[in-house]
């Protein structure tokens, strides 16, 4: 497999994949956040067949569903603890707010010990840190805990 990575100049970046097998696909990272899914032909990869819209949301969940482990994350299996990657999505309450806001250690003892943006990442946030629509917020707690703060942060 391989993967090429083009930058696109006021849009953002693609990535362009070719399988083993020869299929061609790409993701488009737009700087605000959007996410397209595009398939397309070896010999003209500018005629794309195919687009899909993800949403911050919806392009996190298919990262996990692709790789459910990935190799980057904490591994804290054993020991009462988890790690996961919760994002704040064009629907979260706390989009433009303070991530003290969530109360997520008081509500919940999870912890956000970083938040990913785009790509950048911000280890140890504070209180008055602000979040983002398509932030990645990484907490680690207990399985309740962390499912309790991604119920917080999605808004319901």
């Amino acid at each position: 497999m391989g993967i090429r990575r083009t930058t696109l100049p006021g849009i953002g970046t693609q990535y362009d994949v070719t399988t083993r097998t020869g299929r061609n696909l790409s993701v488009v990272v737009h700087q605000d956040g959007r996410r397209f899914l595009g398939f397309y032909e070896a010999d003209d990869p500018d005629a794309c067949r195919m687009s899909v819209p993800l949403e911050a949301e919806e392009a996190a969940g298919l990262a996990r569903l692709l790789d459910p482990t990935p190799l980057e994350a904490v591994r804290t299996d054993g020991i009462g603890l988890v790690t996961e990657q919760i994002p704040v999505g064009s629907r979260s309450p706390y989009a433009g707010r303070p991530l003290g806001d969530t109360r997520a250690r008081t509500l919940t003892g999870a912890s956000v010990v970083a938040v990913v943006r785009r790509t950048s990442a911000h280890p140890s946030p504070g209180p008055d840190f602000r979040l983002a629509i398509g932030d990645i917020l990484v907490a680690v707690g207990t399985r309740e805990g962390v499912d309790a703060l991604a119920a917080i942060v999605a808004g319901s």
